[in-house]
């Protein structure tokens, strides 16, 4: 039977010839021992697609949408985050969101993957690679939130701000729900990240945005976005990394990572014909912005069930996550003029929320999903509703609380002349463009 030591490294087409024939001599046996290697390969892919939906999927998706004087400022705040999420992750935060059965914080004995040494829980993975791959989504949440004060943020806030926000609402909340806490105790569910992720980044980000204020000539004095085909890159970036996001998340490269994907993309789909069909009726124009927001809609409101619902399902959550977030963007904005320059909390949060209260629904076999929420429906809407709002309570509490406290350290925002000539120049003494 092939072992680790066993891969001829440098001879590509030797190994697969050699794989082959050990597939086809050892038969069953062989399939089986291949299974552990299949999942773990599956979850360092998702890993790597993961963090391709920050870097530079992410970066890309938003830098298209600022004015071109502001590209590289957001691209700095999304890489700066990566580095110093990462470094707090292994050394503190993976422990305290998954070591140990606390109700509400876990264990210290993972600190910097010490012990780390075995599978994880009941799976095949190597706790070091299921470590890895959470550290990615830990990675993109807060980076999500820097498109609420675009263009007009102080860097040392930011860097500051994603730092204590790491270990004072994501570590609680991916313990509560993932790491054995007390609302995974109850029975709520969140396949990969809708209230994790995206409710707690798109609560802080409506929070931030107030607490930051409005852009200069905001609601109306501003600019087009000045890279529209950017942003497309950068959403399509976003999508194909989505399938790590929401398939790695079954933890195994079988039937149910595929279903999720399947989900997954079907969601993504509806939910971007939808947009541009509604801003098509209220505009009289489709806009590849408008396309792209409502692709990142569709897969926000998939990820809380992608592994729940089938196809059907998926679809009907694509086209309510395209007509939900749609109309909570113009309501942010236009009517209660607050401003969340890239839309985190219509997209992201709404589009989380509203996935998990629809989860129960979607999940009944009457929908084709898997039946998670058989003959307990009721119970499991009011689950998932508390698990909302005691995140959304909690996201925003401990947002003022960090924000303000760091108002007296530094700057939440920048001065009116750095954020008129631009952060690319004023915060990093760079352009991304000669003319910008």
């Amino acid at each position: 039977m092939p072992t680790k030591t066993s891969i001829i490294r440098h001879r590509p087409g030797l190994t697969a010839a050699l794989a082959l024939a050990g597939v086809l001599a050892a038969g069953p046996a062989f399939a089986e021992s291949g299974d552990a290697a299949g999942h773990v390969a599956w979850i360092l892919t998702s890993s790597v697609l993961v963090l391709f939906m920050t870097l530079p999927g992410l970066a890309l998706f938003y830098g298209g949408l600022l004015h071109a004087k502001n590209l590289l400022s957001i691209m700095m705040q999304c890489f700066a985050i990566c580095c110093v999420v990462s470094l707090l992750w292994v050394a503190v935060g993976y422990s305290l969101a998954f070591d140990g059965d606390g109700a509400l914080i876990g264990g210290l004995h993972r600190m910097f993957l010490a012990g780390a040494s075995g599978t994880f829980g009941t799976t095949p993975l190597p706790e070091t690679a299921f470590a890895l791959f959470q550290m990615t989504f830990a990675v993109i949440t807060p980076a999500l939130i820097v498109g609420a004060f675009a263009e007009r943020v102080n860097f040392t806030f930011v860097i500051a701000f994603s730092a204590l926000w790491l270990l004072g609402v994501y570590v609680p909340v991916a313990h509560w729900m993932w790491g054995g806490g007390w609302l995974a105790a109850m029975g709520a569910l969140d396949f990969a990240g809708g209230i994790v992720v995206h409710t707690t980044a798109g609560v802080s980000a409506l929070v931030l945005a107030i607490m930051i204020g409005r852009r200069r000539g905001f609601p109306h004095g501003l600019t087009p976005p000045h890279s529209p085909g950017l942003t497309m890159t950068g959403a399509g970036m976003l999508w194909v990394g989505w399938f790590g996001f929401n398939g790695g998340s079954a933890l195994a490269a079988d039937s149910a990572a595929a279903s999720a994907i399947i989900a997954t993309h079907l969601a993504a789909s509806a939910g971007a014909m939808t947009w541009i069909a509604a801003e098509w009726m209220k505009t009289g124009k489709p806009t590849s912005i408008g396309i792209a927001t409502g692709c990142v809609a569709g897969l926000a409101t998939i990820t809380p069930m992608a592994g729940f619902v089938g196809p059907g399902g998926a679809m009907l959550v694509g086209i309510a996550a395209g007509l939900v977030c749609y109309a909570a963007t113009l309501f942010v904005k236009h009517r209660l003029e607050i401003d969340d320059s890239l839309d985190v909390f219509a997209v992201h949060g709404c589009g989380g929320m509203l996935g998990s209260l629809l989860l129960p629904v979607f999940a009944l076999t009457a929908f084709a999903g898997t039946g998670a929420s058989d003959g307990k429906l009721f119970g499991m809407l009011g689950l998932q509703a508390l698990a909302v709002v005691v995140t959304l309570v909690w996201s925003a509490l401990a947002t003022v609380a960090i924000a303000w406290l760091l108002g007296f350290v530094t700057p939440l925002r920048v001065g009116a002349e750095e954020e008129y000539s631009g952060l690319d120049l004023a915060t990093h003494g760079e352009r991304a463009y000669e003319n910008a």
